[in-house]
Parts: structure tokens; sequence; C-alpha cells
């Protein structure tokens, strides 16, 4: 009799290991079948924020809008001469190797008082590499140029702004272009920024 109940106890304790190793298979099989189904995170890419361009900035009460950048090849021609009164009619085409811009930047005075004449102007233009282009010599460019020159006039208050044109030789291979645009401040020193052209 005591072989017979051992026989049964060896049975049900066999049957419930068995169980166990089939409930403990079902639940890892159920665990994975979970987890397969999830979707995956999504991969994380790196956000590199393009800055955009800037055509106008104010800088203490002028504000400086980019107006125009005129590309003019490589060749100023005497028939695009602006005046004619100071005798400019025996001038020459004017040549470069590389091509001349012509830049004109408005400014207007956003303050409450007269500015100081030469309280501004637009010097160098600047490319994407780093790369400066003085403008060019006034004497030399001054016939293509607007009379009278207006860059670092007096400004005032709330008129309609006031156009600075200047010619620059720039390298034909030149991208990304930037005018600087300053003001003089009252210690002497300058506060610039770099206006971004749209050269046609």
């Amino acid at each position: 009799m005591f072989k017979k109940i051992n026989k049964e106890l060896g049975q049900a304790s066999r049957l419930l290991l068995v169980l166990a190793v089939v409930v403990l298979v079902a639940v890892l099989i159920t665990f994975l079948i979970m987890k397969m189904a999830e979707k995956p995170p999504k991969p994380t890419t790196p956000t590199t924020s393009v800055p955009l361009p800037v055509y106008e900035k104010q800088l203490g009460d002028i504000n400086f809008i980019f107006e125009s950048a005129i590309d003019k090849g490589n060749v100023l021609k005497v028939s695009d001469i602006k005046d004619n009164q100071y005798g400019y009619s025996s001038q020459n085409n004017l040549t470069t190797g590389e091509r001349f811009i012509q830049v004109t930047v408005g400014a207007q005075n956003k303050g409450t008082e007269n500015t100081e004449q030469n309280a501004w102007d637009i010097e160098n233009i600047v490319d994407s590499k780093g790369r400066n282009f003085v403008p060019d010599d006034q004497s030399t460019v001054g016939p293509w140029l607007p009379n009278p020159d207006l860059c670092g006039a007096l400004l005032k208050p709330a008129f309609q702004p006031t156009p600075c044109t200047k010619i620059y030789e720039v390298s034909k291979v030149s991208t990304g272009l930037k005018i600087t645009v300053v003001i003089k401040k009252d210690n002497g020193k300058k506060d610039s920024f770099l206006l971004d052209l749209i050269v046609k």
C-alpha cells in the first residue's frame, strides 16, 4: 500500500514539475512575442539648425536694409555711366579679371534725433570662406555710382531709407556673400553686422 501511495506521490510531483516547466516556457514565449511586437524606437537624428539669411538689421538707432546686389560682369561700360557732368565722356570701359558687384543698402534712422554725418556706412563684402573684398576706390568707379554719394549721410528720424551704393571687385568663385554694415559709437569704436546678399 505504501508503495502505491509513494508511486502516486512521485507521479504527482513529476506532473507538477512538468506543468511548472510548461508554464515557464509559455511565459517566456509570451514575453518574447510581446517584445517582438513592440515598435522599435525611432533613431535619433542630430538636429542641425541652418541659420536663416538676414536682410535687415538695426544697430543702435540705424536700421540697415539690403536693397540690391547686381553682378555687373567683368566690365563697367562707359554707356552705363550715371553722370557725365564731370567730363566722364572721355572715360574708358573699366575691366577686371573677376567680376564687379554693385551693392545698395538702405539706412533708416529709427531714433528721435538726427544722426551725425558719417555715423554709418557699408564696408567689405565677405564670402563663405571668410575672404574680404574692399570697395573699389571712389575715384575709379565714381562715374558708375549715383551722384550725390549718400553713404554716411545725416539721417533724419523716421525718414525713408537713404541708399548707400558701392562697387566691389569680387572673385568669381566666391559664394555666400555678405556685406558689412557699421555704425560709429560715441567712444570711437564701431558696431558691425553682416547682412546677406542676393546677387542678381
